[in-house]
């Protein structure tokens, strides 16, 4: 991955909602780019998630499994 894609997906994580980011991390198809620890991409996402509260049961209920 270049480092302008790179740049490119961190301004995608920075632009995600909470809701938006709980429902990307329940829901992606796996092998998805931000969850490849071999990646720079799951340390941004995983930090940008915690900042914005992480995980809650407020928002696994609204999020819900379908």
């Amino acid at each position: 991955m270049t480092p302008e894609e790179i740049q490119k997906h961190t301004d995608e994580i920075n632009a995600m909602s909470h809701y938006d980011m709980a429902s990307l991390s329940r829901y992606a198809p796996s092998g998805h780019p931000y969850f490849d620890s071999t990646l720079p991409l799951w340390s941004i996402f995983n930090a940008r998630f915690k900042q914005l509260g992480g995980w809650n049961p407020q928002l696994s209920r609204d999020i819900g499994w379908q």
